[in-house]
């Protein structure tokens, strides 16, 4: 964490098991990463976060981790993981990796030995007896189930698990624990990564207690262990005895946190993280999680960028993002699949010339989307599974699926579309999950071979963020806060400024440019239709002897441009 190279840098999110499969068994691997390296390179991408690649069961496919020091077979082993870094470095690309910490998979070897009570690793996680029999210790509730607690017949006692039943939480109260993790990081930073997203890292201090939650009855506990008590002396400890001693990077992601609980992790002179990845952005369409589907506000998704820029200027580092493994597909929820080309190019725009770091999920840069499978059996995501099974308890059968359908992580893990051939190009073999129908006219090879594409679009706009001084240190201002169709901000810096616009709607919309705006001499570096004409009105000499009004425009489906303003 000596340097900030990582705010001058894109990152690609990459879920290895539906990336690209290298050896043909229909599985995503580093054999596959390997054979896109220069992709990436070619996407001007300047750092990859690989999703887990470490041995699981695939209760949730990675995130509960049987072995943190080695690959699981199906993506490869420590070699193909070594000459993966080492082209990547080459290419100048920078590698994190996920580093799941807050629990372990019950099929860890740790958890194996803590159901022995006289083993030191029984204290590794949180076992306790029921209140009565039959009863769980406390009310916690579970993210994957209704309780975050499950009876272990062979201890007679339950442990404790925030998500699904085989991830385990562990007890990091437990000094052991600690440097359990500590060794984690040692190995994999001499091994040559270059840091870590840090997975539901505000979760993993828990209360002393355990106590019950009486009062927030959404998530029962969560009061009690996000941002627990002494969170921050546990990540000052993982800093300062391991993190200091490398250059690398942090980002965790923090569930439900605000603007101003973020600075506490990743403000001052010794930061807990370097960037926090916050989730408000991603609730635009719903209450907090998509299986509570809302209309679309556009001033919701506007509040919640606008808050993290304006909170986090001049005192730390926004960490960027619209995609990742955890979300549909985002061209279906805040774009039009109707207006694909154009919607894909403007969500581009609107988050990758903020203020931050940007991170592309795979296939995002090709505008991939939501596709809906006909039945809850070919959904793998443990998490749809679970809402399918409670919901349709009492709500009729199609109208859970249709929620299944718009909200499954699922939608965001179909395998990339390369090509418009067999199996959209992820494999010779058949692929693990089903491949988007639409792949014949969404795939990486055609846009490739079209200027015009949203392939394309993202190489151009991420050439000039890269290259941009404005983008990396200008101040963010937005406009028009109260418009439900256009999200209007400016990056200004030394006389110069950015004017960024973007359509959410297929509907034409009038916009009148802001005061000092010339259509004579700003500059236009994007827009995603082929011509930007402004009206007729755009000003010149006024009539009745008005002064010149500023120019105006009417907008295009989801249309965007970006100019640049110079000052005369």
């Amino acid at each position: 964490m000596n340097g900030d190279w990582y705010k001058d840098r894109v990152f690609y999110q990459i879920w290895p098991r539906s990336f690209k499969d290298g050896n043909g068994d229909g599985i995503g691997d580093l054999y596959g990463v390997y054979d896109k390296l220069d992709y990436l390179k070619e996407l001007g991408i300047g750092g990859i976060w690989f999703s887990p690649f470490y041995p699981s069961p695939n209760a949730d496919y990675g995130y509960d981790i049987s072995d943190y020091y080695s690959i699981a077979p199906e993506y490869g082993d420590l070699d193909i993981f070594r000459k993966v870094l080492d082209k990547a470095h080459s290419l100048d690309i920078k590698v994190i990796l996920d580093l799941v910490i807050n629990h372990t998979s019950d099929e860890h070897e740790w958890f194996r030995k803590s159901r022995d009570k006289d083993s030191p690793y029984r204290d590794y996680y949180f076992w306790r007896k029921g209140k009565k029999e039959g009863r769980a210790p406390n009310n916690w509730s579970s993210f994957f189930s209704k309780g975050a607690w499950t009876f272990d017949p062979e201890t007679m006692e339950h442990y404790l698990h925030l998500h699904h039943a085989k991830q385990v939480d562990l007890n990091m109260d437990n000094p052991a624990v600690r440097e359990e993790v500590k060794k984690i990081m040692r190995f994999w930073l001499d091994f040559g990564v270059d840091g870590f997203r840090e997975d539901v890292i505000t979760y993993i201090s828990k209360p002393a207690a355990l106590p019950d939650d009486l009062f927030f009855q959404a998530v029962k506990g969560l009061r009690f262990y996000d941002c627990g008590p002494r969170i921050h002396e546990y990540l000052q400890e993982f800093r300062t005895d391991v993190l200091d001693k490398y250059d690398c990077m942090t980002v965790g992601e923090a569930p439900m946190i605000t603007p101003q609980r973020a600075l506490t992790f990743v403000s001052g002179n010794h930061p807990d993280l370097n960037m926090v990845f916050g989730f408000r952005h991603m609730e635009a369409d719903c209450l907090y999680k998509e299986y509570l589907p809302l209309p679309f506000s556009l001033r919701k998704l506007k509040r919640a960028f606008t808050s993290w820029q304006n909170a986090l200027n001049g005192k730390a580092w926004n960490a960027l993002y619209l995609e990742n493994h955890d979300h549909p597909r985002v061209l279906s929820r805040y774009g039009s699949e109707r207006y694909h080309d154009e919607s894909g190019k403007m969500l581009a725009a609107c988050y990758l010339l903020q203020k931050g770091t940007p991170f592309v999920y795979q296939g995002q840069e090709l505008g991939m989307t939501n596709f809906a499978l006909p039945s809850i059996e070919q959904y793998e995501d443990c998490v749809a599974r679970k809402q399918y099974e409670n919901a349709t308890k009492v709500l009729p059968k199609k109208f859970v699926l249709r929620i299944i359908q718009r909200a499954t992580r699922d939608n965001s893990r179909s395998p990339v579309q390369w090509t418009g051939g067999k199996n959209a190009g992820f494999s010779d073999a058949e692929p693990w999950f089903p491949v988007n129908r639409n792949y014949p006219s969404i795939n990486a090879a055609d846009e490739a071979a079209d200027p015009d594409s949203v392939l394309n679009f993202y190489r151009r706009l991420i050439a000039f963020r890269t290259k941009s001084r404005i983008v990396r240190y200008g101040d963010y201002r937005e406009l028009l806060p109260l418009s439900r169709s256009l999200y209007v901000y400016e990056r200004t810096w030394q006389g110069e400024t950015l004017l960024v616009i973007c359509s959410f709607t297929e509907k034409a919309v009038r916009y009148r440019f802001p005061k000092g705006f010339a259509a004579e001499t700003a500059e236009l570096l994007f827009c995603n239709y082929r011509t930007a004409p402004f009206d007729a009105e755009t000003g010149g000499t006024a009539r009745s002897g008005r002064k010149p009004h500023c120019p105006r425009m009417t907008t295009r489906p989801y249309e965007t441009r970006i100019y640049r303003i110079t000052k005369q």
